[in-house]
């Protein structure tokens, strides 16, 4: 079987899971849309604007032309933003074969269905959902590539397709667990954003740690809420894809959706926030489907909430943390009933 190994496309995420490939593969394509990155790659072996000053592997191999980045691959690991998945996808279709395993690792939905990015891939490849890996856990690609030690989980109701994309990435750099638990991996990796940008707005307000620790934990509440009503397991939530995401997007100045939210805390519009970015920051779309969601599901997320009126609806930051403080009083433990354990646990 060939050893090729395929990741579209180059942006930061893209390009670090280009290079644990490449610690474990001997050829790995990376796909592009621009002629001038993928010459920079190829010969200065630099992605400069997505990860400045990181050298990367002779063996990571960037193309333009699908075909050429796809064909004779044993595996395709897809990480477009959420945006443009659909459209990469359906570039895909035509020289996809169905023995290639195809494993997605983008944190967010299809804005305009609310659909999870399986479901999208599936849609437009015409396989099932089961037939797609998610990956997903605390990994900023920034310590990625330069080999720090990071942990992440593959997940597929398949669980020959998990095992088989834990096969492919796992190295003493990057260790793989497998979850059956498509569904609530998917949900946690995406809902989490939200609670990053809302603890990027309570640092750029100045609030401190307890804010944030509290943030963080009424945050995990509400994500577990909406992803059990959803039909996921409410341990995901507690697992690497959950609360270990939530914890390093939530506290890290690597993480786009903490200095977006810690920018609009400091007063900054958000259309200026994004010019700045210069890069895509997923819990915004996020927030918007979340909310709906939210609606559509009558799942309290007082925060999303919050967060989504800030975001399109002009509330102040200040206003919004009045709002949270200011809720009925609640005991804990109403985020998640017994029962519900209960039906995971039998």
């Amino acid at each position: 079987m060939s050893d090729k190994v395929t990741v579209l496309v180059a942006g930061s995420w893209g390009t670090a899971l280009a290079t644990v490939l490449a610690a474990n593969h001997s050829e790995v394509y990376l796909w592009t849309r621009k002629p001038e990155q993928a010459a920079e790659i190829n010969e200065a072996h630099t992605n400069h604007h997505f990860l400045p000053g990181i050298k990367l592997p002779g063996n990571i191999i960037a193309t333009t032309d699908m075909e050429t980045a796809v064909s004779g691959s044993k595996a395709v690991v897809i990480v477009a933003p959420s945006s443009g998945m659909r459209q990469v996808a359906h570039s895909l279709k035509p020289f996809w074969k169905e023995d290639m395993l195809c494993i997605h690792a983008t944190k967010g939905f299809e804005t305009e269905t609310m659909k999870r990015m399986s479901t999208v891939i599936s849609e437009e490849l015409g396989c099932g959902e089961s037939d797609i890996v998610v990956l997903s856990g605390p990994s900023h690609a920034e310590e990625v590539v330069r080999l720090c030690p990071t942990t992440v989980v593959v997940a597929s109701p398949d669980e020959s397709r998990a095992k088989a994309a834990q096969g492919l990435f796992i190295n003493n750099d990057f260790r793989v667990y497998t979850n059956r638990d498509q569904l609530g991996v998917e949900l946690a990796g995406a809902l989490k954003n939200i609670i990053a940008l809302g603890a990027g707005l309570s640092d750029g307000l100045g609030f401190g740690d307890n804010a944030k620790a509290a943030l963080l934990t009424r945050g995990l509440a509400e994500i577990s809420r909406v992803g059990v009503e959803m039909g996921a397991n409410p341990l995901t939530f507690s697992g690497l894809a959950g609360l270990g995401d939530l914890v390093v997007t939530a506290t890290s100045q690597h993480s786009r959706n903490w200095r977006a939210g810690s920018m609009l805390g400091q007063g900054q519009p958000l259309n200026e926030v994004l010019d700045s970015m210069g890069m895509v920051v997923e819990g915004i779309r996020t927030t918007e489907v979340a909310y709906a969601i939210s609606l559509k599901l009558g799942v309290q997320m007082p925060i999303t909430d919050q967060i989504y009126h800030v975001l399109f609806k002009g509330r102040t930051p200040r206003n919004a943390v009045e709002a949270l403080m200011g809720r009925d009083r609640k005991t804990e433990m109403e985020a998640i009933s017994q029962e519900t354990w209960e039906q995971w646990h039998s």
